[in-house]
């Protein structure tokens, strides 16, 4: 197998799903040009859940749909992947050897944060897939540990995938349609971005101190999922998407070698 890398995909808006534009494009290209995957531990900003780290061990997890409001054809939609028992059992003896609490939940399905990306990064959906939660409550720190402890899978050819977005505020959306993004969105993103470019872990885990951080990450659950994708990599990222949805969604989409 492979040394994988770590990915950060930015999932914007579940209207992706069918609409995916570049942003599909470029996300199924590097799909591609990734060599063959014993399997994919994704972590998504829509699995919340208190205590421990949680993993899917279901042999077939399913979809869920946790979206309202949307045209009729998302919900039809569907990803068909097959879990792995085995996989969530070996990442969650590493998050035990690493003194991080965790447990297998049989009865969690994907939710839309693991499943749209996942349609166009393997269309087929024959790789096996196992989704790790976000425990509440948790810190960046927690979360690089996490990633640094689930590493060692990118050696044995599991994909690591963190789905969220940098800037994510529904409130301050753009109805009117415009990509543009705001003032404090950009200067946010292009923060993070040169942290992550500098290797400035220490700087990173303190985003709140950042400009347009209020206004870019009112709840952190969307940017979190970039903690677990750093902490499982060592070098610093290539961005391989850089875009917007309606004013205030990033789509910066990132690869850690």
């Amino acid at each position: 197998m492979a040394f994988l890398p770590s990915l950060f995909l930015a999932h914007g808006s579940p209207m992706l799903a069918l609409e995916g534009g570049a942003w599909g494009e470029a996300v199924s290209a590097l799909g591609r040009h990734l060599p063959p995957l014993r399997a994919i531990l994704v972590c998504s900003a829509h699995w919340e859940a208190p205590g421990p780290f949680r993993l899917t061990s279901a042999e077939s997890p399913g979809v869920m749909h946790d979206f309202g409001g949307f045209p009729e054809a998302l919900y039809a939609l569907d990803y068909p992947a097959p879990g792995s028992p085995e996989l969530a059992a070996e990442a969650a003896g590493l998050l035990r050897e690493a003194g991080l609490e965790a447990v297998l939940d049989p009865q969690h399905s994907l939710d839309h944060g693991a499943w749209v990306p996942l349609r166009y990064l393997r269309p087929d959906a024959q790789v096996p897939v196992v989704q790790l939660s976000l425990p509440r409550s948790r810190t960046p720190e927690l979360l690089l540990a996490a990633g640094r402890a689930l590493a060692p899978l990118r050696r044995s050819g599991v994909l690591m995938l963190g789905s969220g977005g940098i800037v994510h505020n529904l409130r301050r959306l753009d109805w009117e349609g415009s990509a543009e993004p705001q003032p404090w969105a950009t200067a946010f993103e292009g923060w993070i971005r040169g942290r992550l470019a500098a290797g400035d872990t220490a700087a990173l885990v303190d985003w709140r101190r950042a400009i347009g951080a209020e206004e870019s990450v009112p709840t952190s659950e969307h940017l979190d999922p970039l903690f677990v994708a750093r902490g499982a990599a060592e070098g610093p990222p290539e961005i391989f998407f850089g875009g917007w949805q309606l004013g205030s969604l990033s789509l910066a989409s990132y690869l850690f070698s």
